[in-house]
């Protein structure tokens, strides 16, 4: 009895875990990527094509003015202004993560 018990509690959870995906990186551009705009300033990037090509072709971006910035936001869920790191942070600096 467990064992099923633990088998449909484990289909029914996986069926009810999000899809999450995450692409953070520094000065990258659209035209970086060759899925937009046939990568005109790119090398090729095959595993975002293969995304792409699927269907998942993202048009709306949200962006901070720098990586500190970005970083801090993602990893807290506050704005910049709100953690004091809204630009460019450096070793040894007043504020940080």
């Amino acid at each position: 009895m467990s064992v099923l018990s633990s088998f449909s509690l484990s289909a029914w959870s996986a069926q009810e875990q999000p899809n999450i995906f995450v692409i953070f990186t520094d000065d990258i551009g659209i035209s970086n990527l060759s899925a937009y705009h046939n990568g005109v300033m790119s090398s090729e990037t095959p595993n975002i094509d293969s995304i792409a090509e699927k269907g998942m072709l993202l048009t709306d971006y949200y962006a901070q003015p720098s990586c500190t910035a970005g970083r801090s936001a993602f990893l807290t869920g506050q704005l910049p202004v709100r953690t004091g790191m809204h630009s460019v942070g450096l070793p040894g600096g007043p504020v940080g993560l």
